[in-house]
């Protein structure tokens, strides 16, 4: 163990944080690389965006279906790794653009699943750290998150895109390798969980709790569709819309996409002792009134862009980024109120031989939130900036209420 927690969670923690740093690096380019390389109009690049951004989280179904029928997590992790390192090198070839975009599709379609699908396999059923383990993971998550837009944004903007293209291929090999030094420490097939063992003796709670899973699933597809903004039409409005000087220096537009990692390193030992506090009142609120709660912040983030775009309207002067940072802190606390939490109710609902699958399955609503963020994209030139940001903060609350 290390710090409390079994050494794999480390190896784990480690892998997805560089799995991610090469993600989120090449996401950070993609919407300036298609707008300003590629010269793509800006709603056929958003549609692109929202496209690749959905499938990405699309084939983390068939993934886990594959790793819990015939490949293993293991050789899913190490399979889809290799995959999306070839996929970060295509792109330093324009001709290859769309080549390089399905190699990153199909592997983290094999990664994506296994990987938090071993995190709850380090536990064994009833033990009360598997849910501060996915606090810690999802942490990982957001540290390569943060790293990513500074590096590989940086690097593509002053240098040239594929020296960010290239730097996010580099931290996907780096992840793979230490995942392979590291698999040992992992179990070779994930334990049972408590709950799922409880519900295998009572087939209807079975259905009633998959049931109940897939409809909050189905009203998560929305706050995806509306955080996916980040990267979309958000990096659009911080391009040309932000004043982004600070004591005369620019500061990149691709490293507005820090902020909100860098939050969550900030607010999630907050959260979590709100958490704990209201556990020991008992008045902690149950998995899905989080999701709620989520929705309901994501929805007052961008309703605190409606007044700051309206500024704009009236004479085209790029606003404070001080707004930005408000608006990032909700969309911050929202996610954390909804996204760490889902991962931790697949753990729990999920039938022990098929924990990958619904992993996919929880993956599958952001495929579908993602193509809403590219269809919501599509209105940023036809909408007034205020109108949007209404639009956006009303299909959320609309979501949190149901």
């Amino acid at each position: 163990t290390l710090f409390g927690h079994p050494t794999g969670l480390f190896i784990l923690f480690f892998t997805e944080m560089w799995e991610r740093f090469s993600y989120y690096g090449m996401r950070a380019l993609l919407i300036f690389y298609m707008t300003k390389q590629l010269l793509m109009p800006q709603d056929s690049a958003s549609h692109i965006y929202g496209l690749y951004c959905g499938l990405v989280y699309f084939t983390p179904l068939l993934g886990g279906w594959l790793a819990d029928r015939y490949l293993g997590q293991h050789r899913s992790v190490v399979l889809g790794g290799i995959i999306m390192a070839v996929g970060h090198f295509l792109m330093a070839f324009e001709s290859l653009f769309y080549p390089a975009l399905l190699c990153l599709i199909c592997g983290n379609g094999l990664f994506k699943p296994n990987i938090s699908a071993q995190v709850g396999g380090l536990y064994a059923p009833g033990d009360p750290r598997r849910d501060r383990a996915f606090s810690i993971f999802y942490v990982g998550i957001n540290l390569g998150a943060f790293l990513a837009p500074l590096i590989c944004g940086g690097l593509g903007e002053t240098l040239g895109w594929h020296y960010g293209f290239g730097a996010a291929g580099v931290g996907m090999v780096i992840g793979l390798l230490l995942y392979l030094a590291g698999r040992r420490t992992l179990p070779a097939q994930p334990r049972s969980r408590s709950v799922a063992e409880a519900s295998a003796a009572n087939p209807q709670d079975t259905r009633n709790r998959i049931l109940g899973f897939i409809t909050v699933c189905l009203l998560v597809i929305v706050f995806w569709a509306v955080y996916e903004q980040l990267g979309n039409t958000m990096a659009l409005w911080v391009d040309a819309d932000t004043d982004r000087h600070i004591l005369g220096w620019e500061m990149p537009a691709s490293w507005f996409q820090s902020f909100n990692p860098l939050l969550i390193f900030t607010l999630t030992p907050l959260v979590t002792a709100l958490w704990a506090r209201q556990a020991r009142r008992g008045r902690e609120p149950s998995s899905p009134a989080k999701m709620g709660l989520g929705l309901f912040l994501t929805a007052g983030a961008f309703l605190s862009m409606v007044y700051p775009a309206t500024l704009y309207a009236v004479d085209g002067t790029p606003v404070s980024m001080f707004w930005l940072l408000g608006f990032t802190a909700l969309l911050t606390l929202g996610e954390l109120y909804l996204s760490p939490v889902g991962l931790s109710l697949v753990s729990k609902i999920a039938p022990p031989r098929m924990i990958s699958l619904f992993m996919g399955i929880w993956f599958l609503s952001q495929f579908f939130g993602n193509l809403g963020a590219g269809m919501l994209g599509g209105l940023w030139e036809s909408l007034s900036r205020p109108v949007f940001f209404t639009l956006l903060a009303g299909i959320a609350f609309l979501a949190g209420v149901l």
